[in-house]
């Protein structure tokens, strides 16, 4: 079996995989076949004996020659590609020439460690949602497509705001997860194919509702393009607003209230007011849906260390104290 064929073939068996891993894989699995035109290796006629032994490791760090240690973040997307090659090989017997776990541990060997960097959490974000809140409906009614864009704009802030939600976990919304408004919490698919539940407070329910009412289709998306021009495809999947039309939502209201936001700074946002008001890392990583703690613990480590403080501040007792409770009490021993 050739190189190209067995991508190939792992591409189509991971057909039901989400569009954003499949699409993951293939821009990686494009970037691996680059590294092996660099080493001479035709990806259409080689066979995978022809995989090099330490392929994992070796193209880990032709990416960093490539993207510099600046960007670790797109080294590990198109590094995903190569390892759910390998895995789905291996699985074939395919590569016996390749150990998986002494790939893995050679190239664990050789990883740059990615420092995290504080996130940005400016509260002037509530701006931009009360921007979008403050736009005014046309009273004439003579551009009744503006009417409703401006109610959509307003639920997706509201949504942004109060769920921590990404972006494209926003745009995969579907009217029956939240019951045209009336249903305060929704089961999610998020990234990693990973299910997990939002909630959506009284406030966001009402914008949702109020965006709702407005429309006058049966589509299945929470939001779509307005106007709905074009083949709504089935159900209205093909009117149904992308990921990168909530980010350009977020920076349109932004740019009206002065402030620099981007879609992932709301989820920053919540994630460092719950653990203000005293929810736990762990809790966190569930709403925010982080798929390990460490991830959560390694972003906001420093708050952490401030819960931790407090608590030693709050329940240590003074030297003093202490003292005064033993000379109190000399009978004890």
């Amino acid at each position: 079996m050739t190189i190209e064929r067995a991508i190939d073939g792992f591409l189509l068996a991971n057909r039901a995989k989400s569009p954003a891993t499949r699409s993951t894989y293939a821009t990686g699995l494009k970037a691996f076949r680059a590294y092996l035109d660099a080493l001479e290796i035709d990806a259409a006629t080689a066979g995978t004996e022809s995989i090099p032994v330490r392929s994992l490791e070796q193209f880990y760090l032709w990416l960093v020659d490539l993207h510099g240690r600046d960007r670790l973040s797109t080294v590990e997307t198109y590094l995903s590609g190569l390892r759910g090659l390998l895995r789905y090989l291996a699985g074939e017997g395919a590569i016996p020439h390749i150990s998986i776990e002494r790939s893995r541990e050679q190239l664990r060997r050789v990883k740059v460690r990615k420092n995290y960097i504080t996130p940005r959490v400016d509260s002037a974000l509530a701006l931009v949602v009360d921007a979008a809140n403050r736009t005014p409906l046309p009273e004439d009614r003579s551009d009744p497509e503006l009417a409703v864009r401006i109610l959509r704009d307003r639920a997706i802030l509201n949504t942004l705001y109060s769920t921590g939600m990404r972006r494209s976990e926003v745009a995969s919304l579907n009217r029956v997860d939240v019951e045209a408004g009336r249903r305060g919490e929704a089961i999610i698919t998020g990234k990693g194919n990973k299910q997990r539940v939002v909630f959506f407070d009284e406030s966001t329910l009402g914008h949702i509702a109020a965006y709702l009412a407005l429309r006058s289709d049966p589509y299945a998306p929470l939001f779509v393009r307005h106007p709905t021009r074009g083949s709504p495809g089935p159900r209205g999947e093909n009117l149904r607003l992308s990921p990168q039309s909530v980010w350009l939502t977020v920076k349109r209201y932004a740019r009206i209230a002065g402030v620099a936001a981007s879609t992932h700074d709301f989820r920053h946002l919540k994630a460092t007011t719950l653990l203000d008001r005293g929810a736990d890392l762990s809790q966190v990583q569930d709403l925010l849906g982080h798929a390990s703690p460490e991830t959560t613990k390694t972003i906001y480590a420093h708050y952490s260390i401030q819960h931790l403080r407090s608590a030693f501040d709050r329940y240590s007792q003074p030297l003093a104290d202490a003292a005064a409770v033993r000379e109190s009490d000399p009978g004890r021993s």
